[in-house]
């Protein structure tokens, strides 16, 4: 019997000419050597998912054959900037088809950009079914320059800048999101379509919540959040615990230290890979910080924060002698947070609904500008003493861009660092953290995020945000909601993508 062997009239790699990676000289030793190994095990894998986080902090993936993968490993990959361009309900809020206002060129038509896979980060997904593996790229322009609206490349060059010092920074993750149980396999397409988002996932509470940890009330999760955390293990996140926080449902994850971009990669992994698991199993998880549930008490991404003297391992925070507390370099760290809080506040805290958390009736939420040891109502609070003395950020939200928010917090710190921030004194905490998206927007509009952003960026993220307030503005008059509660838009608009 004849078989058709189909092949392609021009060579993948372009007959021996020099691939993307080469000719531009994007990756280091280890990038190459990983990608050797890579290309090597591709015969045993089936499938490839090349992803990156767009400004919202979703992952946006094509899935590729391995035979694929083979050229786009060092070649990589057209892709739209379509991800670029829209708003959290897909709403288009950059004219790429007019004049766009955010100057980068490559815009105009929604012209392709090129997505090289990092090698560092490539693993293989367990499970059953095709054998499937994971990769997270890096945005380029054609010409090889890391593209101006990558927070990946934002991230590792403000990595970078600490680098040049001799500093490391180090993370940890806290992260709390809601499990629910879905009540039916409605996709939510009524309604649907650009900015305009169909009736989110009907879903249960697990449990009653507000018995915080209680060990009956993680029994309810555990059939989920246990077999999860040891897939998450699998592959290669530093889990440390799963918890049950104060709402019905409520989980809280915890990692170990790591790098800043690491920490990053992680976090963008767990939330994909977590919301994945959970689908699968007939329950939704959701990173929105408060849901429209009955009693949900909103969740917070606490974002742990110290440095070491890159040379000699050594704790930068740790305070000499047996006080405790932080160290002077600390104290300058936590002083360039504050001095950045409100300008910067939009990348940690980036949704309508997010705001919500930062009330004052939230007892234990970040709701001043300030800092202090062990003291949770501040918005950075000291943690432990000696080695282990950190700064704990308190005020983002389980939904923003990881790799936005820590550039931010990098970027701020450092700037306390080297003095230039102005200095802020712990428990002097008149002043109150943004209650809004709108007052978040005006300051970031106002301020001097540029200076870490870039012009580029810096006027995407605000048409994505002013696109976003517009509907919700603009459905409020419409709607006319009551005060203080969760609104179907904002059900609608965060608690199933996000």
């Amino acid at each position: 019997m004849y078989t058709r062997s189909w092949s392609s009239p021009v060579a993948e790699s372009g007959a021996g000419a020099p691939s993307f990676v080469a000719r531009h000289q994007l990756w280091d030793d280890a990038r190459t050597s990983a990608a050797e190994e890579i290309e090597a095990g591709l015969d045993q894998l089936d499938l490839v998912r090349l992803v990156f986080a767009d400004p919202h902090g979703l992952a946006r993936s094509k899935t590729l054959t391995s035979r694929a993968f083979r050229s786009v490993l060092r070649d990589g990959m057209n892709f739209s900037p379509g991800p670029f361009v829209f708003d959290t309900g897909h709403a288009v809020a950059v004219d790429f088809t007019g004049d766009h206002g955010i100057g980068v060129d490559e815009i105009a038509g929604a012209g392709n950009f090129v997505l090289v896979p990092d090698p560092l980060t490539f693993q293989r997904l367990p499970g059953e079914g095709p054998r499937t593996a994971w990769v997270i790229g890096d945005e380029y322009l054609r010409d090889g320059t890391p593209h101006p609206l990558s927070a990946r490349a934002l991230l590792r060059r403000t990595e970078a800048r600490y680098a040049r010092r001799g500093l490391t920074p180090v993370l940890g993750l806290e992260v709390e999101w809601y499990l629910t149980r879905r009540l039916d396999d409605a996709p939510g397409n009524t309604g649907n379509g650009f900015g305009l988002q169909g009736q989110a996932p009907r879903v249960a509470a697990l449990n009653a919540g507000y018995q915080f940890n209680l060990d009956a009330a993680y029994d309810t999760a555990a059939p989920v959040t246990d077999p999860l955390a040891l897939h998450l293990i699998r592959l290669g996140l530093p889990v440390r615990s799963m918890e049950h926080e104060s709402g019905p449902g409520q989980i809280e994850t915890t990692f170990s230290p790591m790098s800043a971009l690491d920490t990053a990669d992680a976090m963008l992994l767990f939330r994909t890979v977590t919301k994945r698991w959970c689908a699968a199993r007939g329950h939704h998880a959701s990173f929105m910080s408060q849901p429209g549930l009955d009693a949900a008490d909103p969740s917070g991404w606490h974002l742990n924060q110290s440095l070491l003297e890159t040379a000699t391992g050594r704790p930068l925070f740790a305070a000499e002698g047996l006080s405790g507390g932080v160290s002077p370099s600390g104290k300058a760290y936590a002083e360039g947070l504050l001095g950045w809080a409100r300008e910067l506040c939009l990348l940690s805290v980036p949704t309508v609904n997010g705001y919500r958390r930062l009330g004052a009736e939230h007892g234990l939420a970040p709701t001043r500008l300030g800092w202090s040891v062990e003291d949770r109502t501040a918005m950075l609070r000291v943690v432990g003493s000696g080695a282990g003395a950190h700064i704990e950020n308190r005020i983002g939200e389980p939904c923003a861009n990881p790799y936005l928010n820590i550039a931010g917090q990098l970027f701020a710190g450092l700037d306390g660092l080297t003095g230039a921030a102005g200095p802020a004194a712990p428990d002097a905490g008149d002043d109150t953290v943004p209650q809004s998206l709108r007052a978040s927007l005006d300051a970031f509009r106002a301020g001097r995020a540029a200076q870490l952003l870039g012009e580029p960026l810096t006027a995407t993220l605000i048409k994505l945000k002013e696109s976003e307030l517009r509907r919700y503005e603009a459905w409020c008059v419409q709607a006319a909601p009551a005060p203080g509660r969760v609104t179907e838009w904002e059900q609608r608009e965060y608690f199933g993508v996000f």
